[in-house]
């Protein structure tokens, strides 16, 4: 546990938040929080936060000169039938969120039969005049590209390219170590999604299984690549990430600052509430990351210069995280977030 001096405030707020939470964060070159209620060595699933860890494999390629962000998506990918620019898919434009074929959970341990249906799938928009997010499918449509370019899917990317290397303790895909090591996921009770749109509910309900803890808690999900959604790492390993990022050691710094840039602005047609999406991260004037369905976190600060994690395994509401990282915040002379 981790409290650095002048940073006590974060320790009172994280005493506040109550169980099965986990919080880091970093600043001037050094680790100034990193506390837990988790079990010992726990790691967890935070949904959305897994994102920008999908997209990375696809822009390090971008970086190599191996994938144009403004070439169609069938250039890599022929069978992928929506019009879409790897920059639509990067940028959620592409349309594709839902599926209309009905698919059974199965769908989700299986990499091409998942990849098939959303080829075939016909966008919910034309790409690039729509934005929403692909709330279960992001990871794949981003991970095909790389698999098809690199031949590896992007949980194995991820760890043989950025995690292992890194030291980064989180993972896409887990193996028999890990899964032990995972928490289960409770509070679901707690989740109220009643007052999102129809596309919400719809892009949510087919494969079935995403939001059901008897699903999300067991062996055959945790090893699976569902890349939008089922990463599981600690707090310090998605803070790490974003220093990571912050520092250099990932992308190269024009490339990161295009895919920290909103490439597009306005209402989430699946979210149902505005949104400014860069290349793989939500973006704002603070900074760059991303948020997961039932209150993790991953952020960097660059208007404050910080790092900063909150994973839970209790789901709820954000308020625990914003809790935590305005007293961050306040140990550093920031205002509060909005």
């Amino acid at each position: 546990m981790v409290v650095a001096r002048g940073f006590e405030p974060i320790r009172e707020a994280f005493a506040e938040v109550g169980s099965g939470c986990a919080v880091a964060a970093w600043y001037d070159g050094r680790w100034v929080v990193d506390l837990s209620s988790l079990p010992a060595d726990g790691i967890v699933q935070p949904y959305s936060v897994t994102k920008p860890f999908a997209a990375v494999p696809a822009l390090m390629l971008v970086d190599r000169g191996l994938l144009d962000l403004d070439a169609p998506v069938q250039r890599y990918w022929p069978e992928f039938t929506a019009a879409a620019t790897v920059r639509h898919v990067l940028s959620r434009q592409a349309g594709v969120v839902v599926l209309d074929e009905p698919a059974p959970t199965g769908a989700y341990y299986d990499w091409d039969r998942m990849c098939a249906l959303l080829a075939a799938q016909e966008p919910a928009w034309a790409p690039g005049k729509g934005i929403g997010e692909a709330a279960l499918f992001y990871g794949h449509l981003v991970g095909e590209l790389v698999r098809r370019i690199d031949g590896r899917t992007p949980g194995v990317f991820l760890a043989e390219e950025v995690c292992g290397p890194l030291e980064i303790d989180f993972a896409i895909g887990l193996d028999a170590s890990r899964q032990a090591r995972a928490v289960d996921l409770t509070g679901f009770e707690n989740l109220d999604l009643s007052s999102r749109s129809d596309l919400y509910h719809r892009a949510l309900a087919n494969p079935p299984g995403a939001f059901d803890p008897v699903v999300v808690n067991g062996p055959a999900w945790r090893a699976a690549e569902v890349p939008a959604v089922n990463g599981h790492g600690t707090a310090r390993a998605v803070a790490a990430f974003y220093v990571a990022l912050m520092r250099g050691e990932i992308l190269s710094r024009d490339l990161l600052a295009d895919a920290t840039t909103a490439q597009v602005t306005g209402p989430d047609l699946v979210m149902g509430f505005d949104a400014a999406w860069g290349l793989g991260f939500g973006v704002d004037p603070d900074g760059y990351g991303m948020g997961g369905t039932g209150g993790s976190v991953g952020w960097a600060s660059t208007a404050g210069g910080y790092a900063f994690a909150f994973v839970t395994s209790v789901l709820g509401s954000h308020d625990r995280s914003d809790a935590v990282e305005n007293a961050l915040r306040g140990c550093l002379g920031l205002p509060d977030l909005d």
